[in-house]
């Protein structure tokens, strides 16, 4: 009778499905027994003969002699963990918690993630899966398979038991959504985690910091950054920005663009006694080439030799890319000589960046026959050698010649990218061909190409900069979207309803964008500022100026070029100046526009003599 019993509440226990239920609906024992299934197996069987207690016994030493050894060394194949399991689960009284907790960590530690799970669940039909440190284990091994729905399943296992789950746990979490890009869940555990008194350390912060950047988010990423700065330890753990952190916040200020808040990012890391390394050097070397400054790119060369850190292949090639670029060939030359005789060979990246270069100094015919070139001579090229030269045509406008190389390249066996339909995507845009950008975003599936956030975009863009602004909105709302918006998405979208007048509409995505835990960037605050000022609602757009300043997102010339100019037709030229001033005050570098604002506020001015002497000095 007892036996059929253990039976019964066995097959009913397999029936349940995914792991994930089981962790939502833990197993109970039946309101109809008195007495928990192991006390009735114990209480009613007869006990076993002595061949089997000693059977038990030998087991029972083989597990802990494994447990206390080989688990502890890593010196075990996962079939003789396995043996053991099933040994462990099967002997009573079952061994404690903690041997099986030994097993899966030691397991886990050699990345077998899928066995850990495939015991977890046999863990969970025994009844034997309650301890904290198991449950941590299967939490780490979901995240590191990416399965963020269980891990959020077993950390509320870990909760119904009433455990706190540890600050390990929350690292992988956090760090299972950024690799995700599910950014807005992540800074919402984040604020969870806080609140529930659970500190985070800097590898916490390091985590979402990084993930914040990757996804477009870098003005979040500083507030973070200067939560660390600036922490007393009462609300959040006392720890110090790291090399991580510092090196995550200077790429995504880099790829927005503002190398110069890079610049004292970096400043500020060596003033906190942290020495860059050559990943920080490579990522403003790239800054700085990106942005067509040859001599801050040497200049950090100089400085990276002189500390003893020797350039890789990633330093020279972003070094001959800006060289190519801007025309300086001899000085090329002269690079790649330097860059053999170091012992670093040039690779296809290399001679992908040379043809990058030289198709944005306008020579793509040169890049084409290089091209040639190395397949001429057997040489290696990929997806990136197409990529480039179909960059290139689409950048002269030249759509059949881009279309040309896009079927050389699938003639050539090379499989089209993300980048590839992107780009090409984003020349038809340019030259209002609608229906064969759309044909090229249907064709990627296709060739087994997903679409990204950044294709997305590209197609949101596109619709809206071609009049489509109702097409887009329906894409932005449809399933296809989910889960692939970022704060460009956002913007793309608020441009095309401020350019159309519907302010509402733009407000109330820039509410959502909000909901959804992204934080709006300078270019959010710039477009709607734009807006409001085509409506003529210029005290709204300053006090947007404001609030933006104080929510942590520092302008930049074109926010404040956007307001002057707006001020200059309103004819209130002292608050121009009062623009002016603070653009100073944050050594913001005025460019042509602003200086044409000055010109018409000057010449159509009777005191300009006035506004002459208030005008600030800005750095050079």
């Amino acid at each position: 009778m007892a036996s059929r019993t253990l039976s019964s509440s066995s097959s009913s226990s397999a029936t349940k499905g995914k792991l994930s239920s089981l962790f939502t609906h833990p197993l109970r024992n039946s309101s109809q027994n008195s007495k928990p299934p192991q006390e009735i197996a114990v209480g009613v069987s007869p006990p076993p003969p002595k061949s089997s207690l000693s059977a038990d016994a030998e087991d029972r030493a083989r597990f802990t002699l494994f447990l206390g050894k080989k688990c502890k060394t890593g010196d075990f194949t996962v079939d003789e963990a396995l043996r053991h399991f099933d040994r462990m689960i099967s002997i009573r009284p079952a061994p404690p918690a903690s041997s099986f907790g030994v097993l899966l960590g030691a397991l886990a530690k050699k990345k077998h993630y899928s066995a850990v799970i495939s015991l977890g669940r046999k863990l969970q039909f025994t009844g034997l899966l309650s301890d904290c440190f198991v449950l941590n284990v299967l939490l780490t091994c979901f995240c590191n398979e990416r399965r963020v729905k269980d891990a959020f399943a077993a950390l509320g296992a870990i909760f119904r038991r009433d455990y706190c789950p540890d600050i390990l746990a929350y690292n992988q979490l956090l760090k299972a959504l950024c690799l995700k890009h599910k950014i807005g869940e992540g800074v919402a555990l984040f604020k969870k985690m806080v609140r529930l008194g659970c500190r985070p350390t800097v590898v916490t912060y390091g985590t979402l910091i990084s993930g914040l950047c990757q996804n477009g988010n870098t003005s979040t990423a500083l507030k973070l950054h200067e939560e660390m700065l600036t922490s007393n330890g009462e609300d959040s753990a006392v720890c110090k920005p790291n090399i991580v952190c510092y090196g995550a916040i200077i790429d995504g200020l880099c790829k927005d663009g503002l190398l110069e808040e890079a610049s004292k990012i970096f400043m500020e890391m060596k003033d906190n006694g942290i020495s860059p390394n050559l990943v920080v050097y490579n990522t403003l070397i790239c800054g700085s080439c990106r942005m067509g400054r040859y001599k801050e790119a040497t200049d950090l060369l100089n400085e990276m030799v002189d500390q003893r850190i020797e350039p890789n292949i990633i330093t020279f090639n972003s070094l001959l890319n800006v060289l190519y670029k801007l025309g300086k060939f001899k000085e090329a030359e002269s690079m790649l000589k330097l860059m053999i005789e170091t012992g670093v060979g040039p690779s296809i990246v290399t001679y992908n960046r040379i043809m990058d270069g030289l198709c944005s100094a306008g020579k793509v015919g040169e890049a084409r026959e290089l091209l040639a070139h190395l397949m001429n001579k057997g040489g290696l090229v990929d997806e990136v050698s197409f990529d480039v030269l179909i960059n290139g045509y689409c950048n002269q406008g030249s759509m059949e010649e881009a279309m040309y190389m896009y079927k050389k390249m699938i003639d050539n066996g090379v499989k089209p990218t993300k980048v590839t339909f992107s780009t090409l995507m984003l020349g038809f845009f340019r030259k209002g061909r609608v229906v064969d950008a759309r044909k090229l975003f249907s064709e990627m599936r296709r060739h087994e190409v997903e679409p990204d956030s950044y294709t997305f975009n590209i197609l949101l863009d596109g619709l809206c900069k071609n009049n489509l602004l109702s097409d887009a909105l329906d894409l932005f709302h449809s399933k296809d979207c989910n889960g692939k918006t970022n704060v460009t998405t956002f913007n793309c979208l608020i441009d095309g309803l401020c350019k159309v007048g519907n302010l509402k509409a733009a407000w109330d995505l820039f509410h959502m964008l909000q909901q959804d835990g992204l934080a709006p960037n300078v270019f959010t605050y710039s477009i709607l500022i734009d807006g409001l000022c085509r409506q003529g609602q210029v005290k709204e757009a300053n006090e947007l100026f404001v609030k933006m300043e104080e929510n942590g997102c520092a302008p930049d010339v074109v926010t404040f070029n956007t307001l002057m100019r707006a001020f200059y037709q309103n004819h209130e030229a002292l608050k121009v100046i009062e623009l002016l001033q603070k653009m100073a005050g944050k050594n913001i570098r005025p460019d042509a526009t602003t200086a044409s604002i000055v010109f018409y506020l000057l010449s159509k001015n009777k005191n300009y003599h006035e506004y002459l002497t208030l005008l600030p000095a800005f750095p050079s």
